[in-house]
């Protein structure tokens, strides 16, 4: 079917960094929704005036071009702190606070979280557009497409008439939380996670050109003495410091060289994406089953039974009961899917969707603790604000309660974050085997005993602990 829904595909950004000018002059970098930046672009490229499908086909081409240069990571690999430019010559053409026509905004609002892909592959496709009259180019000419859409011919017709038949256009895609690509964390002997996995999987393929670099023949997520060797090799080739450390220099590089191999445009298909090493593409909870994410299925029922109202109430218990069954059910029915009352990956990442577009319109009294749990998993390796924000309030509580070890605020879930979290998970959740995670659980608790220590100090939000020892 070649409009499809495919969970193995690399997710929407929540917010993109532009830089306003060509990638080496001296301009401000700008993060903004990722939304935000295709109304923008769109503005620019499509005349409101035409007919729908037009509008569609271009607006599909215009997202895959952009998350084809983030998800390539075309500035990133190369030093930049920025994933796109405003600089048509560069990018697509971006003006800060240009007027935005109704049915564009419209439009992009229903397909922004879709794009288009080349079979096989799990990464947007490079697709190049043109006016088709002054200018022309190998891809979708905007003019032809207007009269192909006058013909009568629907989005997807228009894009195989310029892609070729080969191009899947992939729906409800999951936003991610937004991550810089290396995760502030180096990796070394004894990491383990999902940035693991993709430098694993990303040398392997490198080694296909590069005959010196060892191949890793268990790309498990696991940092072994055997991927050691492989980044050493690698480090010597391309005249880094031989350390076998994966820093932000080496990361960077590997990314670059591995996307040359592999052309720009179409990425290796077995590339890690966000989530990969912790949840298997073919996962599915149901009745009887147990664990942390059963725990975010019931997050994101409970918050959104807030706004269906027509949704059961669910506790979050970590236990998939009969009150779960009954709110999947009804979920399911809500999203017109075949009813079974079990959740599986696809519909995991339709609740986080759905989640994150609803969430202003959730009730204040809805959800536990504020600041509101994120809707995704922190675990060691990450970096990002919600891991800032998070050691704050550890920290906080660690200063009024010696069982909690101290810990710096970074940013980043670090080695002392994971201790804090497991000693916190043990006496204040009675937890602790397994994987430490925060999830919506440990979130809340987290915030609900920093307050308990607080109440009567004036401090409410953490901020205190927030910015101190800060270092990213």
């Amino acid at each position: 079917m070649a409009i499809i829904s495919r969970p193995d595909v690399l997710p929407i950004p929540e917010n993109v960094t532009v830089h306003l000018g060509a990638p080496d002059a001296a301009a401000e970098n700008i993060t903004i929704a990722f939304p935000e930046y295709i109304k923008n672009v769109a503005a620019a490229e499509l005349d409101p005036t035409w007919p729908d499908a037009a509008l569609r086909a271009n607006l599909f081409a215009i997202i895959s071009q952009a998350l084809n240069r983030i998800q390539t990571e075309a500035y990133r690999s190369q030093g930049y702190q920025f994933d796109l430019t405003s600089h048509g010559e560069h990018d697509q053409d971006f003006m800060p606070g240009r007027n935005i026509f109704e049915n564009i905004s419209r439009i992009v609002d229903e397909n922004f979280d879709s794009y288009i892909v080349r079979r096989g592959t799990r990464n947007a496709a490079f697709t190049p557009y043109c006016d088709g009259t002054e200018i022309t180019c190998d891809g979708l000419w905007q003019q032809g497409s207007v009269e192909l859409a006058q013909q009568g011919e629907k989005p997807y017709e228009i894009l195989q008439h310029y892609y070729g038949p080969d191009i899947d256009l992939v729906r409800d895609i999951p936003v991610d939380a937004n991550f810089e690509s290396y995760p502030l964390y180096p990796l070394r002997v004894g990491s383990r996670g999902r940035e693991v996995g993709i430098i694993q999987h990303e040398l392997n393929r490198i080694s296909e050109n590069y005959l010196s670099i060892p191949r890793i023949l268990n790309p498990d997520g696991n940092f072994t003495r055997e991927t050691e060797a492989s980044v050493k090799a690698f480090q010597r080739i391309f005249r880094l410091p031989e350390d076998g450390v994966v820093g932000k220099a080496t990361w960077y590089k590997i990314k670059y060289i591995y996307d040359s191999v592999k052309g720009l445009g179409e990425l290796f298909s077995g590339r890690v994406g966000s989530g990969d090493f912790k949840r298997p593409a073919d996962a599915f909870w149901q009745e009887g089953d147990t664990g942390i994410w059963v725990k975010l299925i019931q997050y994101y029922m409970r918050a959104l039974s807030c706004y269906y109202h027509i949704l059961p109430l669910v506790e979050i218990t970590g236990v998939f009961g009969p009150e779960t069954t009954e709110a999947a059910k009804a979920l399911e029915r809500l999203y017109g899917l075949p009813v079974n009352g079990r959740i599986d990956a696809d519909d995991l990442a339709r609740l986080y969707q759905d989640y994150l577009a609803k969430l202003n319109d959730i009730p204040e009294d809805c959800l536990p603790e504020e600041p509101v749990y994120p809707g995704y998993l922190l675990y060691r390796g990450m970096g990002d604000n919600n891991v800032r924000l998070i050691q704050g309030y550890l920290r906080g509580i660690a200063e009024k309660d010696p069982d909690i070890p101290m810990l710096m605020v970074t940013g980043v879930f670090d080695e002392a974050t994971e201790a804090a979290v497991s000693a916190f998970d043990r006496k204040y959740l009675e937890e602790g085997q397994g994987d430490v995670l925060i999830g919506p659980i440990t979130w809340s608790t987290i915030i609900s005993v920093y307050h308990q220590f607080y109440q009567n100090e004036g401090s409410t939000n953490g901020c205190c602990h927030f910015c101190r020892d800060s270092t990213v």
